[in-house]
């Protein structure tokens, strides 16, 4: 990344592109918010829309709550912060990251006075972005709003965190009618949008610049893509999910693929259980463009992402999501994605069945996407046009 950091005291805040000789502001100041890679990459469309806007001043903040991913996703959309808080800390506690956060947050805010401050989706950065611009009046926009669960444990602590941002946001880009239609159960009717979710329009734009070559399995064998890191399914949960993993790879007819998180809870897990099956490649976080490549190139994907249950529809992959619940249920209504939660014997049966049958494979993988058509973004520049310049 080529902007400046901010320390750890938020008053030394540093713009890190200043303005040139003779530039005169744009009408409204935006100030987007992003702090890991899921953010980054479905808030890249937006941050390009608005740049597009003539009334728009745009600044980026990074807050790193993911600092190397973060990086990565900045490169490949040709984006450059213009603010970068570098929160990132080893092993840091949720207190603690928020406690930093909200301290270095506003002292920005007071600097950039901006009209209207966007971020996406559901993390520390999320909320406390919210909460920082409601205590400076400032109105916050909400990309992929409404998003529930209705279990604020699960997942921890990504639904209370959105729950929470509802409360304070002003303008709610919700991905579907049926998030658009839980924020209304809650009483939030006010700047309520259906716009399509941006990492569509994101994954469409990447789809076309990746290469597969590297991800190809070998003749006469089936990719299984694996992707599972979540907080809740710590402990016993991820062991049944690994043993489920060594028991698909077993069938001889299959090579899996699993970018491992560098969580110690699953790393370690993965590593213990995994890591001696000669069909199984355990490898490092894969960057986006990888990523991209390693879905497209792939025959079926088990994950307990939320963004890979958006994503995957559009390149007609099966998903099996390794949760018991999840607040993207549009994929599984539709029929793109199934719910198996982590119990072994559910995940091999589901497996198993997808990778034998062909017709039960091709219901699956011939989904028309629920999450967007590639246009949300600008949905949301001109929703945002509006709002501003009202």
């Amino acid at each position: 990344m080529t902007g400046a950091r901010l320390s750890d005291n938020p008053a030394r805040a540093r713009i890190a592109h200043p303005s040139p000789p003779g530039y005169m502001p744009a009408t409204k100041r935006i100030l987007i918010a992003v702090g890991t890679r899921p953010e980054a990459v479905k808030m890249a469309p937006v941050i390009h829309a608005l740049r597009e806007q003539p009334w728009a001043d745009v600044r980026v903040l990074a807050t790193a709550q993911h600092r190397q991913m973060l990086d990565q996703i900045h490169e490949f959309f040709g984006i450059s912060p213009e603010l970068d808080l570098d929160m990132m800390r080893k092993n840091q506690t949720l207190s603690d990251l928020t406690a930093r956060m909200i301290a270095a947050m506003d002292p920005v805010l007071a600097d950039e006075k901006p009209d209207l401050v966007l971020a996406q989706g559901d993390t520390t950065t999320v909320m406390v972005t919210a909460l920082a611009s409601f205590y400076r009046k400032v109105p916050f926009g909400h990309v992929e709003a409404g998003l529930r669960t209705g279990d604020v444990h699960n997942p921890f602590p990504e639904e209370m965190n959105r729950v929470l941002v509802g409360r304070m946001a002003s303008l709610h880009f919700a991905p579907t009618e049926g998030s658009a239609n839980n924020l209304k159960q809650e009483g939030l009717v006010d700047g309520v949008h259906v716009t399509g979710n941006t990492v569509i329009d994101a994954l469409l734009w990447a789809a076309e610049r990746v290469d597969t070559a590297p991800f190809q399995p070998e003749p006469g064998k089936k990719l299984v893509l694996v992707t599972a890191h979540r907080r809740e399914n710590f402990g016993e949960p991820f062991e049944q999910v690994c043993a489920a993993l060594r028991d698909v790879a077993d069938r001889g007819d299959v090579q899996m693929l699993y970018p491992v998180h560098p969580n110690p809870n699953v790393r370690d897990v993965a590593h213990r259980v995994l890591g001696d099956h000669k069909a199984i490649k355990l490898v490092d976080p894969l960057d986006y463009p990888q990523m991209v490549a390693a879905m497209r190139a792939c025959d079926l994907i088990l994950t307990d992402s939320g963004g890979v249950q958006e994503e995957a529809p559009s390149l007609g992959k099966p998903v099996l999501v390794l949760r018991t619940t999840t607040e993207r249920p549009e994929g599984v209504t539709a029929g793109a994605a199934k719910l198996v939660g982590t119990d072994r014997k559910t995940i091999v049966r589901e497996a198993n069945s997808l990778l034998d049958d062909s017709t039960a494979y091709a219901a699956m993988a011939k989904v028309e996407n629920p999450y967007g058509d590639g246009r949300a973004a600008h949905r949301i520049a001109e929703l945002c046009g509006s709002f501003v310049n009202a």
